[in-house]
């Protein structure tokens, strides 16, 4: 493909390439530095461009023995491998082995990079994405600079590829265009990832909004609703089921969107039961009563709540108090007052004081309550 997009270039004037006219659309490999023991934004590295990390916001490292210029990367996406150099006094590794002061190796994937002293486990990915060829295309890619969570992380337990896709029979509907996400599909489904969808909405809280349209994100999709990961989840098992219609919060939803939220919940069941663990968790479908995130989504989560990513009270009580409001509740309520009202105040339960969801003992700490969950988890 990269031979055929070279071949093709040469034929667009200089004059064409500066108006952006003639544009041509070509699959390029981008490489991603992972952080693999907690929830990091990942990091871009450019085709043979040097990027240099260490201590500071970008890694989220405080520990002062690694350097803020601790390592030196260049990533070959050609070759697909990165080079490493050690800038830092303190030790770099890659699969343990020590690189050395002003030493370079390359690094592959599958392998680790320890930043320093064998802490701050790295991997590199390399992911095609879908560019613009031409004069200034460079980052106007389709791949999205999402946080990465960890698949591979000791204590998140993940759903097999068959099992996320679903028995299609269940989730048709009768619908020949009810079908799940493959990322290699050509459908010219209108709510498949274009850049026209991928639009620079800026703000955080518009996020959603870019992931539902993610191939990489999605486990279902349908005529009405796509469910994606949850990018920060707080249990092994968390998924957001969202409408493709444009309803930006519950305080949107009225009657005429009772038949929508009926079917998300029905779909929400659905995954449940293709889970993996659904026999040995338990798990709940509701809404938060007051979101952070624009665009309304059901939240669908195991209740282990084993996640590195559950870090402090406001993340608790978001899920474990009245601020969480069950998914039949909710229809219940569109039902029979025709719309949903949140109660004055609602923000304030996620304030309130750490308590286990399921014996209601109070705990100090969100480390304290971590460790006193692992008493309910299935044997």
């Amino acid at each position: 493909m990269l031979k055929n997009w070279r071949g093709c270039r040469k034929k667009v004037s200089k004059k064409a390439l500066r108006s952006g006219e003639n544009s041509l659309h070509a699959i390029m490999q981008v490489c991603w530095l992972v952080r693999k023991d907690k929830c990091c934004q990942r990091i871009k590295l450019p085709h043979l461009k040097t990027v240099v990390i260490g201590r500071g916001p970008e890694t989220e490292i405080t520990d002062k023995k690694c350097s803020r210029q601790q390592v030196q990367l260049k990533a070959d996406c050609n070759k697909g491998y990165v080079k490493i150099k050690q800038m830092g006094v303190n030790p770099a590794s890659v699969d343990l082995v020590d690189i050395g002061k002003d030493e370079e190796v390359k690094l592959k994937p599958g392998q680790v990079l320890h930043l320093v002293n064998k802490l701050y486990p790295y991997t590199i990915q390399f992911l095609e994405v879908t560019g613009v060829a031409g004069a200034g295309a460079e980052g106007k890619t389709k791949a999205n600079k999402r946080p990465y969570i960890d698949s591979g992380n000791s204590n998140m337990k993940n759903m097999s590829e068959k099992s996320m896709k679903m028995e299609q029979p269940d989730l048709q509907d009768g619908s020949s265009s009810c079908k799940p996400n493959n990322t290699s599909s050509s459908s010219s489904s209108p709510h498949d990832s274009s850049s026209n969808h991928k639009e620079h909405l800026g703000h955080w809280s518009q996020g959603l909004k870019i992931s539902m349209q993610d191939p990489k994100m999605q486990v279902y999709k349908d005529e009405r609703v796509v469910i994606i990961k949850d990018k920060y989840p707080k249990a092994r098992y968390h998924w957001l089921i969202l409408p493709w219609d444009s309803i930006s919060s519950l305080k949107s939803v009225t009657k005429e969107h009772l038949e929508l939220l009926e079917h998300m919940h029905a779909v929400g069941e659905k995954l449940i039961q293709q889970c993996l663990d659904k026999d040995s968790l338990e798990f709940r479908l509701g809404y938060h009563a007051v979101p952070s995130m624009s665009h309304v989504h059901l939240h669908v989560i195991s209740q282990d709540f084993d996640s590195p990513c559950l870090k402090n009270k406001k993340h608790w009580n978001s899920f474990t108090t009245e601020y969480f409001l069950n998914s039949q509740d909710v229809i219940e309520m569109v039902k029979t007052k025709g719309k949903v009202l949140v109660k004055d105040g609602t923000s304030e339960l996620l304030k309130l004081p750490l308590r286990c969801h399921v014996c209601k003992q109070h705990q100090s700490t969100i480390p304290q309550l971590k460790e006193h969950l692992k008493k309910h988890w299935p044997k």
